[in-house]
């Protein structure tokens, strides 16, 4: 087998300027070259999904950056069908780099006669040749047990401190909120990481959709509160969440989300509420309707991801990558 000399990128069209972003930080890290293995990914008129690799990937170490956003079907099918084609090119390892793992709310039986998806989704990447995955922020840290390979979950919230330390000078007023109780072991991460306080908005369903009451559990009177969660999809319990935070004496509420999906009216729903700011990674490439909001700001993940794609191909730790101190210096050009 020859030796392996570079890792080696490839990417579907989930987020090609992520993965371009991520190719730039390897490069400057190895002092070489690092592009994207050159290939085609496109559909045939009726929708199948095509692969074709270009270059010779025989003994080599592959890391596929691919996040299964929406269209979640297709960029899941390119994902597993790069996987396909890399195998049956004798690639040495396939390592799954999915930023944002789409069906990842979907990952018990909430009622009778329902699918588990994201146990099946693991199903398939395994079988399609995927022998490590790295993704961010999942939804439910127990779908790392639905997998029988090597899972390696970063977080957002060290990115997310360093950019609350550098945006927000006075931290004794500032305080971190989980929008729902589910949410609190990741807000008082969060909380501990920057030395501040802890709330919880409560909030209680009539039925699926439809939110009837929310409570603020805390003392956020007179304080900037920061909510923070891993997915906003459509945006109504986040604006919801900021409304009545206002109305408990906030005097002014941020929102920093690891997964912006956005879909539907977020847009508008953001724009219009009383939020200051949204914070989102670029985890989920973002539409020009969220590129243009007044009010939404992308950090970037192609630092974390850089590093972690290298540390994974030197054989060293990932973990380290959960400390705010380790990233510090990656992100120096970001937070000085």
């Amino acid at each position: 087998m020859p030796t392996v000399f570079e890792p080696k990128l490839i990417s579907g069209n989930a987020n090609l300027p992520l993965a371009k972003a991520v190719a730039r930080r390897m490069s400057m890290h190895r002092g070489v070259n690092v592009g994207l293995v050159e290939a085609r990914v496109e559909r045939f008129n009726d929708g199948e999904i095509f692969v074709e690799v270009f270059e010779n990937v025989r003994g080599e170490d592959m890391f596929i950056i691919q996040p299964t956003s929406n269209p979640a079907n297709d960029n899941l099918m390119e994902l597993l069908i790069i996987s396909d084609a890399l195998r049956r090119s004798s690639a040495s390892r396939i390592t799954a780099v999915i930023p944002y793992f789409g069906y990842a709310r979907q990952d018990r039986r909430t009622k009778a006669r329902t699918p588990i998806s994201a146990k099946l989704v693991a199903n398939m990447l395994i079988e399609a040749g995927i022998e490590r995955i790295l993704t961010m922020d999942l939804h439910a840290a127990q779908i790392q047990g639905f997998f029988d390979i090597p899972v390696d979950n970063l977080y957002a919230s060290p990115i997310f401190a360093l950019d609350i330390q550098a945006q927000f000078s006075d931290l004794s007023k500032v305080t971190v909120v989980s929008p729902d109780v589910g949410g609190v072991a990741r807000a008082r991460e969060l909380a501990q990481r920057i030395g501040c306080g802890l709330a919880i908005v409560d909030k209680r369903r009539n039925k699926p959709g439809e939110i009837a009451e929310m409570t603020v559990i805390g003392d956020v009177e007179g304080q900037t509160c920061i909510i923070v969660d891993d997915i906003c999809d459509t945006a109504g319990t986040l604006c919801k969440a900021a409304e009545v935070l206002s109305e408990a004496g906030a005097t002014e509420v941020h929102s920093y989300i690891t997964h912006g999906v956005l879909s539907g009216p977020a847009v508008e729903r953001i724009t219009n509420s009383v939020m200051k700011s949204l914070v989102i990674t670029d985890s989920i490439q973002a539409t020009d309707p969220v590129k243009a909001a007044p009010n939404i700001r992308i950090l970037p993940t192609a630092p974390m991801f850089a590093q972690a794609i290298l540390n994974i191909w030197n054989g060293t730790s990932v973990s380290s990558l959960f400390e705010t101190e380790t990233l510090m210096p990656i992100y120096e050009g970001f937070y000085g």
